[in-house]
């Protein structure tokens, strides 16, 4: 059984203004803005200046809502964490596509 991290817009809307954002990832839009200047979050802007993201966004604020929650890490350790996770989810990607050459495909298991 799998759950959704987020709740998100239907598969019509690409790309979400700062209020909708904010209010389909369940944080204050303040929250949003602190998190881009962190370089956490990587949204696009408009020539006036606004705020757009995409849906992969909504994963990425997820993640850091349960790097928060979960294991309470503040803001200024948040990318460094984000950015050692994707380091070790890129590892062992490697190595399961390494040993899934060296035995042709076959579990070890």
């Amino acid at each position: 059984m799998t759950f959704p991290l987020a709740r998100t817009p239907g598969p019509a809307i690409s790309r979400l203004s700062l209020t909708t954002f904010s209010h389909t990832g369940g944080v204050h839009p303040e929250m949003v803005q602190r998190l881009v200047a962190l370089g956490i979050l990587d949204p696009e802007r408009d020539a006036a200046g606004n705020l757009w993201f995409g849906r992969d966004q909504l994963l990425a604020l997820a993640r850091v809502r349960r790097l928060r929650a979960g294991l309470g890490v503040n803001y200024a350790a948040l990318g460094l964490v984000i950015d050692l996770l994707d380091r070790v989810a890129a590892l062992e990607h490697e190595v399961r596509v390494t040993t899934s050459r060296r035995t042709g495909g076959r579990s070890w298991t």
